[in-house]
């Protein structure tokens, strides 16, 4: 006979695995515009927000929204939080009974696809720069980078005696320690920024320097990652792999083949002893970017209730190229297959998310000539997540109307299992005439009823 433990232990079992082949449906949020606040830290327009998010929710019964949290409008002085703007928002969205995700955003608005605002890093935090411009990141050609705060700086307290680190905990702590109330029931879900556009990658792609389908540009040539890499070096036991990074990597709007670095059977290629030093220190510094961030957010919210989520960018194109050259000048070192599932299980320390983008795409969609896989892309970060025992969500990574692309979301949100939620990219008043929201209310309901694969 069972002892009673056993007999309960194996119920328990039994009903996990019940409420979990039997879940039914994908909320589905929507991303509210970039600039719902104003630099000043107040709702730009509160009676067209109401009329929106009520059009919103009668229309076609979407869970809630997206928004958010700039950095750059709250901490406008060292540890001094302004709170109220973000305080009438969230009564603006329970009052229209929905609920809302918010993205902790460490990086500037105005330098992305789709960026129609623009949103810097706190003043305090640009005068430092000012003096010490190795504080962003820094490509071969000296260009910095203002959109996110170098990951070489991590550990520097080059802000007032505070780490980045250090402040990027003391906002997410003032953060919750101010809706605090409303977390889990209203806020239910926190996404950590970890790099540019909210993603936990490098600012490789740089839209001031860089074009579609280019490789983009390793940004690792501030001081501080620099010597970090030299130190590597020293410990891997050649030095002479310490000065810079690949010089024959190519520029931001290269194709893999141009360079020498990504090419087939060169000398000191990404394949190479040098190649593979190089890539996973660079890949490394990412991940332990990350843990080191996420760390912390879970200290502040790890007994909340609340979902935490990051953010991992959708780099499909040169997908299909062996090298993988755009994942690995953004940090992802896919060269071997295993980049996202490094990620997922790092996530796992934290409990947290995995949040992907790029789920309305289709490898017909694409350009011919860059190796596009965006299909192919979605369905690795799905099992990655999978293995690594990791929620997962999705997103749109263009704004798209069409039913097209809402069929691929679809398809990709039930493809292995029923991913936990969908954001929509984004509000407009596009998106809320006909017949444009009548054809996402259809998708909102498709996907309130999908199943996973049996």
């Amino acid at each position: 006979m069972y002892s009673s433990k056993i007999v309960v232990f194996l119920v328990s079992l039994i009903l996990v695995q019940v409420v979990w082949t039997s879940r039914v449906g994908v909320p589905v949020y929507v991303m509210l515009p970039l600039n719902t606040l104003s630099n000043g830290g107040d709702l730009t327009d509160v009676q067209l927000l109401q009329s929106q998010l009520s059009q919103l929710k009668s229309q076609t019964g979407i869970e809630g929204v997206m928004s958010d949290v700039w950095w750059g409008i709250v901490e406008t002085q060292p540890q001094v939080y302004n709170w109220t703007g973000y305080e009438a928002l969230f009564n603006v969205i329970q009052q229209n009974e929905l609920k809302v995700k918010v993205t902790m955003s460490f990086h500037e608005c105005g330098g992305n696809v789709g960026d129609d605002c623009a949103i810097t890093l706190p003043q305090w935090v640009l005068n430092v720069g000012q003096s010490n411009p190795n504080i962003f990141y820094t490509d071969q050609q000296g260009n910095r980078d203002q959109e996110y705060l170098s990951l070489g700086v991590d550990d520097q307290p080059l802000f007032g005696g505070r780490t980045p680190i250090e402040i990027y905990s003391d906002y997410m702590a003032s953060f919750y320690e101010n809706f605090k109330d409303l977390i889990p029931s209203v806020i239910q879900e926190i996404q950590v920024g970890l790099g540019p556009a909210g993603e936990m990658r490098y600012p490789s792609y740089q839209s001031s320097l860089w074009t579609f389908p280019g490789i983009g540009e390793f940004q690792c040539y501030d001081k501080y990652m620099l010597a970090n890499l030299a130190q590597a070096a020293e410990d891997a036991g050649n030095s002479d792999w310490g000065y810079a990074g690949p010089d024959d990597a190519g520029t931001y709007d290269s194709t893999p083949s141009q360079t020498g670095f990504f090419s087939q059977g060169t000398q000191d290629n990404y394949q190479s002893p040098y190649g593979q030093f190089f890539l996973n220190w660079y890949s490394g510094l990412l991940l332990e970017h990350g843990n080191k961030t996420l760390a912390e957010a879970k200290k502040v919210f790890g007994s909340s209730g609340v979902t935490v989520t990051a953010k991992v960018a959708g780099i499909h194109w040169w997908y299909l190229d062996p090298s993988h050259a755009a994942e690995l000048a953004a940090g992802y070192k896919n060269d071997l297959g295993v980049a996202y599932y490094q990620i997922a299980q790092m996530f796992s320390w934290h409990n947290v998310s995995f949040d992907f983008t790029c789920l309305e795409m289709r490898d017909s969609e694409q350009p011919s000539n860059c190796e596009c896989g965006p299909q192919q892309l979605v369905a690795q970060t799905l099992l990655s997540a999978e293995s690594a025992g990791v929620k997962y969500s999705g997103e749109n990574a263009l704004q798209r109307y069409d039913s097209t692309a809402y069929q691929e979301i679809e398809i990709e949100s039930s493809l292995y299992y029923l991913i936990s939620g969908f954001s929509y990219l984004r509000l407009t008043p596009q998106l809320l005439q006909s017949p444009n929201i009548g054809t996402f209310a259809s998708f909102v309901q498709t996907m309130s009823t999908l199943q996973g694969p049996n």
